[in-house]
């Protein structure tokens, strides 16, 4: 038999080795390969985890700044989300409007000019849905949606007029996902604020 000094040692062992297995590994190794400075709030993880959500480390990294983590309820974040995402919008048009200038073919030109359009649409809608989250939150909801058809149909020109533009289509895929979280918070406001027609 053995000592009690070397069963006591053993048994130590086991315990910490025991309980150390089966702590989540997640809390050590986040599965999001996102490097926060700043730690995500319950609002945002939730809503990065949401059906709606393709990218959830856009999501994470998107809403990473200072003012989204301190929102307070789902309402502030939903009006944070369409600032970014108006933002986006602009910065995309702009780029759009940039390309506009150079000389094209006339297929190409078209295009773009839809694509113009198209964020000019996504620029207002962004817009207007911040003062609809309130009031009326499954018509946010079908505001924001709409966008990503707007969206859609310019890829959809700008391939068929072989438009090769690399800022182009990281802009319109960056525009589906903030569509995405714009319609995710929306429909979480939609459950939490059911109309009363």
């Amino acid at each position: 038999m053995a000592p009690p000094n070397q069963l006591c040692l053993v048994l130590v062992i086991f315990l910490s080795v025991f309980s150390l297995s089966s702590l989540s590994t997640s809390a050590i190794i986040p599965k999001a390969n996102v490097s926060l400075s700043i730690p995500s709030s319950q609002l945002v993880e939730n809503l990065c985890n949401g059906k709606a959500i393709p990218n959830r480390r856009f999501c994470l990294k998107a809403l990473s700044t200072p003012e989204v983590i301190a929102a307070v309820d789902t309402t502030q974040l939903g009006t944070l989300i369409m600032k970014l995402g108006a933002a986006n919008a602009k910065a995309t048009l702009n780029v759009y409007n940039e390309i506009i200038k150079k000389p094209g073919s006339p297929q190409a030109l078209k295009a773009l000019n839809c694509c113009v359009e198209a964020y000019k649409y996504a620029i207002l809608s962004f817009e207007m849905v911040s003062s609809e989250l309130v009031e009326d939150p499954q018509t946010a909801n079908y505001d924001v949606a709409v966008i990503g058809p707007e969206i859609a149909n310019c890829e959809k020109e700008l391939i068929n007029a072989k438009v090769q533009a690399h800022r182009l289509l990281a802009g319109n895929r960056f525009m589906k996902y903030y569509v995405s979280m714009g319609y995710e918070i929306t429909s979480t406001l939609d459950l939490e604020n059911p109309n009363e027609y």
